[in-house]
Parts: structure tokens; sequence; C-alpha cells
């Protein structure tokens, strides 16, 4: 009886030992699953928070786009064309648009990863829980072994697996996505900003200055040329006049003295000729300076229009150009 007493004693304390054994490798094991779980978590969400901020500049870079296309659309003139700056910014509009699109949709499958690694969780941390209450249960009568303590359930662990598996193909399927539109988005803001090349503007504006310059340069030339003309025939007009009033005057003289007047005569005869071609010469060149003047106008239109296009091309669109940054993350 004695001895049996004490191998009662001994068994007991050997199952409290087993079960304090147990419950602290359950606690183990709940605390590396509970880590496990809230480090795939924690990767699920920042993968979320990158996913936010990226949709937030993709829609900030969205709004320069349009910016830049209204103000393409503001242009005047000849300049008011579908040029090849308008096609690259349509071609980068659609591409984050494109971009941004594929970002929401991908968002969402994020978003539904997070549930299921959440719902894998709630149901790790649940096993857990049974198991430990279970073991607690179970330790003073010793009736359950201790294979059966440690062993997860068959659910929890297919969930578990299928969610890790689900989450490491996502994440590399993100990682490819996100370079994949980095390089888009680069490319072709790159070509976008080939395609601002301002110099062939500034050289047709250079070019039509100096085209003005001389055209201003031939219109004071004229000018002048048409006041000199007419102080000419002024000048002209005054001897002219003087020399036949007295030629009428002389031919009033009476009987004898009524003759022909040789240095009087010739000296209107002379005159005449000069007087007969400048009255032409004068409406010449002022047809001449109106085609001029007129040209003037439209050198004028035109290098304010190209100076628009350099505004708008080089102050606005450019500029905004300027802050935007394409990371890959």
């Amino acid at each position: 009886l004695a001895n049996q007493i004490h191998y009662g004693s001994a068994e007991a304390e050997r199952l409290t030992a087993e079960s304090k054994r147990l419950i602290e490798e359950s606690g183990m094991a709940a605390k590396r699953m509970q880590k496990d779980a809230d480090k795939r978590l924690g990767k699920t969400t920042s993968i979320n928070r990158d996913y936010n901020r990226i949709q937030q500049d993709q829609k900030l870079e969205e709004n320069v786009q349009e910016i830049k296309v209204l103000g393409g659309r503001r242009r005047v003139s000849i300049d008011l064309v579908h040029d090849e700056v308008g096609r690259e910014l349509m071609k980068e509009r659609e591409v984050i648009e494109g971009v941004a699109s594929l970002l929401n949709r991908t968002l969402e499958q994020t978003n539904e990863q997070i549930r299921l690694n959440r719902s894998a969780k709630y149901y790790l941390e649940k096993d857990l829980r049974d198991k430990q209450s279970r073991l607690m249960v179970s330790a003073p009568s010793s009736q359950t072994p201790p294979r059966i303590l440690t062993t997860p359930s068959p659910t929890s662990t297919s969930s578990k697996q299928s969610a890790r598996r689900t989450t490491l193909c996502l994440r590399v399927l993100l990682e490819s996505l996100l370079e994949q539109m980095s390089t888009d988005m680069c490319r072709q803001h790159n070509a976008t900003g080939n395609a601002l090349w301002l110099q062939e503007t500034k050289t047709a504006k250079g070019q039509l200055e100096d085209h003005l310059a001389k055209v201003l340069s031939e219109v004071a030339s004229r000018k002048w040329n048409l006041e000199a003309l007419r102080l000419a025939i002024e000048d002209k007009a005054g001897p002219l006049k003087v020399a036949q009033t007295r030629l009428s005057a002389r031919s009033q003289r009476p009987s004898i003295e009524l003759c022909h007047d040789p240095e009087l005569t010739a000296h209107i005869k002379s005159s005449l000729p000069l007087l007969c071609v400048n009255p032409v010469t004068p409406p010449d060149c002022e047809m001449e300076l109106l085609a001029l003047t007129r040209s003037q106008l439209i050198l004028e239109e035109e290098i304010q229009v190209k100076s628009h296009s350099l505004y708008i091309d080089e102050v606005v669109c450019t500029q905004l150009r300027w802050p935007i940054a394409i990371n890959s993350f």
C-alpha cells in the first residue's frame, strides 16, 4: 500500500511536471505563431501604406498632367496645333491613368489578402486558446496524450499555409508591378521631356525678330525716301511756277516786243519732265510702305504667338514637371 501511495505520488508529480512543460511549450508556440502572424500582417499593412502613398503621388501627377494639357490648349493662332508635345503629354496621361487603375485593382487584392491573413491569424489564436484551455483541463487527469495536445488542427494549418503562400506570391507580384510601372512612367516622362525641347521655338522666334528688325529698318528708309521726294517736288514746283508766271506775263507784251524767250522756255521744258515723273513716284512709295507696315504687323503677331507658346512650354509645363519624382518602391 505504501509503495502504491508512493508510486501514485511520483506519477502525479510526473504528470504535473509534464503539464508544466506542455504549458510552457504551448505558450512558446503561441508566441511564435503570434509573432509570425504579426510579421505577415505587418508586411501586408506596409504594402497597403505604400500603395496609399503611391496612389496619392499618382493623383498629384495626374492633376499636373491635366494642367499641362489644358495649358497647351491655351496656345493661340498658328501654335494651336496637335504637335509632338501634345501627343507625348496625352500618352503620359494615358500611362498614368493606366497605372492608377492597375494600382487600384491591386490595392483591392491587397486589402482582400489582409482580410484573409487576419482571418487566419484569428483562427490560429483561437486554436491556441482552445489547446491551452484543453491542456489546463486535461493536465490533472492526464487523459490526453501530449502529442494530441501539441498537434494543430488541420483547418488552421491549411489556412495558415494558404495565407502565407498567397501573401508571398502577392508580394512578389507587387514588387514586379511597381518596378514595371516605374519603368514605364520614367520612359514616358523622359519622352515628354525630350519633346518639350524649346530650342526650335526659340530659334524660330529669333529669326522672326531678325526679320522684323530688317522690316523696321526698311520702313524707316522708305519713310525717309518718301519725305525726301515730297520735299524735292515742293522745291521744284516753286521755281517752275515762277517761270510759268514770267512766261505768261511776257506773252502779253505788245507788237514787236512779243518775242520768244529761249532761256525761259528751256527752263520750263527741263522742269516739266521732273514734275511729270515725281507725282507718280510718291503713291508707289506709299503702297510699298503700306505693304511693309502690313508685314511688320504680321511679324509682331507671330512673335507674340511664339512668346506665348514659350511661356506655356517653358514656364508653365516645364516648371510643373520639375518636382515630379517617380520612385520605385
